[in-house]
């Protein structure tokens, strides 16, 4: 694996020199960056997926929604579609990516939208939403072209930025210098028994490139599965586990604390499920002799709503455990900064 790494290491500096590149012409102002009349929030990451930016997004929007008109942007990464569009009933996760999707699934009271081009897409939100007065921009902490007046910045624990890599030698998509931007890191997917010693290491290794930021620490909360069809659930705490995330370990690990895994069944993230998958997934069900149910995440959950699956979904027994965030400790003060800076942007506005 060294050895491996050492011929990737070229690779790794040449993609160092563009990506210092492209923030430079940012930072000079050669490329323009734009600021809104809105308060604009960006949560994102380092590296490439699984550091719970939906579960971050979700937790400010419960903890907003009741004070500001929100709206959420997303590139809708993996959609069949292109350009600028807000989400309606008529979409679905195939038509704008399975997590803006997930989010217009929960949340009645707020505004979805799907846009490569947050700098243009942006002003169209405020024509069709005047009252909008927080924007969450999803997994935007690369997209330049917009200044954010908070950035929040995710890393999971089990692999912080600042012990990863550049591109292909490791899976930071940008130098570890870049957490510079952020106003707050907040590390994720944290185990519960994390300790004092363990938050004053990792405390340590963010703020040699992020400077005195705020860091907290959080971790993922599981609900008990819920069915996606009409299925209720049986006696056996036998599971069939499916999943296309990023990073099923520690969805792997909590199904196991919880029941037994007959099989786990793994695709890409964000991967399209097929008629072909799913029945692959059915023989299996029906070859065990005792009563299972095929379980999910919430995430693939709303890929599998697809119409032309609903027979092979609805007629077996399948469910999905709803995940959230929550802080580890200083959650309230988490919430009070977030409060704090929408309050200082809409001030100065006045």
């Amino acid at each position: 694996m060294i050895v491996f790494k050492f011929f990737l290491f070229p690779f790794a500096v040449l993609y160092n020199l563009v990506t210092q590149l492209r923030n430079h012409l940012y930072n000079i102002g050669h490329k323009k960056s734009f600021q809104f009349e809105a308060m604009v929030i960006s949560v994102g990451n380092l590296n490439l997926g699984g550091s719970g930016k939906t579960p971050m997004i979700e937790y400010l929007i419960r903890l907003l929604k009741s004070r500001y008109t929100i709206a959420t942007l997303s590139r809708g990464y993996g959609r069949r579609s292109r350009g600028l569009k807000f989400v309606t009933e008529d979409e679905s996760a195939a038509t704008i990516g399975d997590e803006p999707f997930q989010l217009f699934k929960k949340f009645e009271d707020i505004q979805v939208i799907v846009g490569e081009d947050r700098a243009f897409a942006i002003p169209h939100i405020l024509q069709q939403y005047p009252a909008t007065d927080v924007i969450l921009m999803d997994d935007a902490f690369q997209h330049r072209s917009v200044i954010p007046q908070l950035s929040i910045l995710l890393s999971g624990q089990n692999k912080p930025f600042f012990k990863d890599y550049l591109l292909p030698m490791g899976r930071l998509r940008e130098a570890r210098a870049g957490a510079s931007r952020a106003d707050i890191v907040v590390i994720t997917k944290c185990s519960k028994d994390v300790n004092q010693h363990d938050r004053a290491a990792i405390i340590h290794g963010v703020k040699k490139y992020s400077g005195e930021k705020p860091v907290f620490f959080s971790g993922l909360e599981y609900g008990k599965p819920v069915a996606i069809g009409g299925h209720k659930m049986p006696l056996s705490n036998q599971v069939i586990v499916v999943s296309g995330i990023a990073n099923p370990v520690v969805f792997e690990k909590y199904v196991a604390s919880q029941f037994g895994i007959l099989r786990h069944f793994k695709f890409q993230d964000h991967h399209s499920y097929t008629i072909e998958d799913i029945k692959q997934i059915i023989d299996f069900y029906r070859q065990q002799g005792s009563p299972s149910i095929i379980l999910t995440t919430e995430k693939d959950m709303v890929r599998l709503l697809d119409s032309s699956l609903k027979e092979w979904i609805e007629g077996f027994p399948w469910f999905f455990i709803p995940i959230s965030t929550g802080f580890v400790e200083d959650g309230p003060d988490f919430d009070n900064l977030i409060i704090q800076s929408i309050e200082k942007f809409r001030s100065a506005k006045q």
